[in-house]
């Protein structure tokens, strides 16, 4: 059989003075293994009928930098390469796996409990390394984050790019502290309680250090990207393709003791076989759980709307975890920035909000005007925490021309409205790095690629991009590092009254969350919503046994009295967004109240107010 998970790739230590050596180069007769340091010399690989050249050898120290020699001359680093360290285009480094882990009690949170912090590692800290984050953790234990999510990591060129650019899948970037410093990070995330989520990218490699085609036929011509060559997953040779990737996913979550993965952009990973790839991928990361002891998520980014990404294998599905839900954040975005561009132009309505809390997918089949055509399919009878939503994230921000956060765009009722959506959802929630304070430094582009050529194409794509947008020609050079400077986080915010009373809010309203959900369980289908287009407000009851929450989010720009329509019973006010302590005008809605099927309150704009049955 030609998919081989067991085979270990790349250079791996067999004992203490003994390394094995395993690359998949079916294009190439004769592989050969160039030690280039501590001492110059080269090791013969033998090449079986799959394509896979192997050797095992003495006297390989780890550290030691090495090249394969192609066919007795052109000289490649290892595209299974644990480690980079001159960069996508220098030699690759024997790694020791060995690491004193002191997580043995670790086995990972459930799903329903996650509430995902996302953040780049190079511009979250002033250092820019795994090692700076590992003092923040404390801080985001206390605004009260159960798991981080980390861009991608993968080697990539340069010191300075998102990560999905990244040339070698299994080697971890060099600028950031490499594989130690990843597993430090992650060691001191489960000793804190914190979950890890890794990005990974599954569709295309990055164009500058991507040497795969001269190894085999990992690509193929008869599909496109947006971003490069699509990889082959369904033509010849596509066991040993996904073999590969496959063998990725599970060092992740094995060498690195990663919690889940969120595979970047599954629409751009094409394959028509019988059994697809994402659901091969799947199958082993759970088998692998099991055999670990640990709770391992696969979460996909899909703007295809397809249930079938999360259903179960027996009902047809891929039997993902959960998918990004870029609907929510569409519904969210244009009715509080009342932006029309793009893909907003299919949302702003108060409806299309209502459809997204009670079934997930707001385009389920119906036409898409952005599209032009019918889009998704249901997702209603999906469990919620299968949908991670987010009012900002990497690229919400990212792919803007400048850059700009809902900071820079919003008021900061709005702004607290946006993150109350999110966080009273019955979904799971995602925050972007330096949300929960007011961060208003952007997050634009940025890349440190070494080829003039590649740069110029970015820029002209860039601005190509953005030719028709109210920005065009104010979008920033990707290259150039100011961009990348620009996007650090200003900690140094917090020490501001009115951000440290943001990041409070957050606080409390992600304490509610636990509180509802540790009640509630996972009982979004159980609720009710209902939604006013003329009043602008939406309102959702979540009811479990006798536990009991109803929120009121009034979305319009003006004081309103809107009359509620609470259950009859007496009722507790728990949150309210308006009330001066949380920075509002001052709230009229004192902190009990009594209902006989509907009440009239008189709400501030932007505002939203949680209750409890008492």
């Amino acid at each position: 059989m030609g998919v081989k998970y067991t085979l270990k790739l790349g250079a791996n230590r067999v004992n203490e003075s003994t390394c094995e050596f395993r690359v998949w180069a079916p294009n190439v007769d004769a592989v050969d293994v160039h030690i280039v340091a501590p001492v110059d010399r080269f090791l013969n690989l033998s090449k079986d009928t799959f394509g896979y050249h192997w050797g095992c050898f003495h006297d390989v120290e780890p550290g030691s930098l090495y090249f394969y020699r192609l066919g007795g001359s052109t000289e490649r680093p290892d595209p299974a390469s644990r480690y980079q360290p001159q960069g996508v285009h220098g030699p690759s480094q024997v790694m020791d796996p060995n690491f004193r882990w002191t997580d043995n009690s670790w086995s990972g949170i459930a799903l329903n409990n996650y509430i995902i912090y996302e953040l780049h590692v190079g511009t979250f800290t002033p250092e820019g390394s795994f090692d700076s984050v590992i003092p923040c953790l404390e801080r985001l234990i206390d605004l009260g984050v159960t798991a981080i999510e980390l861009m991608p990591v993968a080697q990539f060129p340069g010191s300075r790019n998102w990560g999905y650019d990244g040339a070698y899948p299994y080697a971890v970037q060099n600028s950031y502290g490499g594989p130690l410093g990843l597993k430090r990070l992650v060691d001191a995330c489960h000793a804190s309680g914190l979950a890890v989520v890794l990005d990974v990218v599954y569709n295309h490699l990055g164009p500058e250090g991507n040497y795969l085609a001269e190894y085999g036929p990992y690509f193929t011509d008869r599909y496109k990207t947006p971003w490069g060559q699509a990889l082959n997953f369904d033509g010849p040779y596509s066991d040993e393709v996904r073999s590969f990737f496959v063998s990725n996913a599970l060092q992740w979550v094995s060498e690195f003791h990663v919690d889940a993965l969120r595979i970047d952009a599954i629409h751009g990973i094409f394959d028509f076989s019988a059994c697809h790839f994402l659901l091969e991928l799947s199958e082993a990361i759970y088998r692998r759980a099991d055999e670990l002891g640990r709770k391992i998520y696969v979460i996909a980014e899909s703007d295809l709307n397809d249930s079938r990404v999360v259903r179960a294998p027996e009902l047809g599905g891929y039997g993902l975890s959960a998918q990004w839900n870029d609907d929510f954040h569409h519904a969210v975005h244009s009715i509080l920035t009342k932006e029309t561009e793009g893909y907003y132009q299919d949302f702003g309505k108060v409806e299309f909000l209502a459809k997204a809390f009670k079934e997930g997918f707001v385009y389920s089949g119906q036409r898409s005007e952005y599209r032009k055509r019918r889009h998704g399919n249901s997702s209603r009878s999906l469990p919620s925490h299968c949908f991670v939503v987010f009012s900002q994230n990497h690229d919400q921000i990212g792919n803007r021309p400048l850059g700009d956060r809902l900071t820079v765009t919003l008021g900061v009722e709005a702004l607290k409205l946006a993150v109350g959506l999110v966080i009273l959802s019955p979904f799971t929630p995602l925050l972007f790095m330096g949300e929960e304070y007011g961060e208003t430094a952007p997050f634009p582009y940025f890349v440190s690629h070494s080829d003039p050529d590649l740069v110029e194409a970015i820029r002209r794509s860039r601005k190509k991009e953005f030719a028709n947008s109210r920005e065009a020609g104010l979008n920033l050079d990707p290259q150039d590092e100011a961009t990348f400077l620009s996007a650090k986080l200003q900690l140094e915010l917090l020490e501001d009254s009115e951000h440290l009373l943001l990041f409070d809010f957050y606080k409390n309203l992600i304490a509610i969350r636990k509180k509802i959900v540790s009640l509630m369980g996972d009982n979004a289908r159980d609720m009710t919503v209902q939604f006013s287009e003329k009043f602008k407000y939406l309102f959702v009851n979540r009811c479990a046994g006798d536990a009991e929450f109803s929120v009121i989010f009034h979305l319009g720009s003006e004081p309103s009295v809107l009359c509620v329509p609470l259950q009859d019973g007496n009722w507790s006010k728990l949150f309210d967004s308006g009330e001066v302590m949380w920075g509002g005008n001052g709230s009229q809605i004192g902190p009990n109240i009594s209902s006989d099927g509907e009440v009239p309150l008189e709400l501030t704009p932007y505002c939203f107010v949680l209750f409890e049955r008492v």
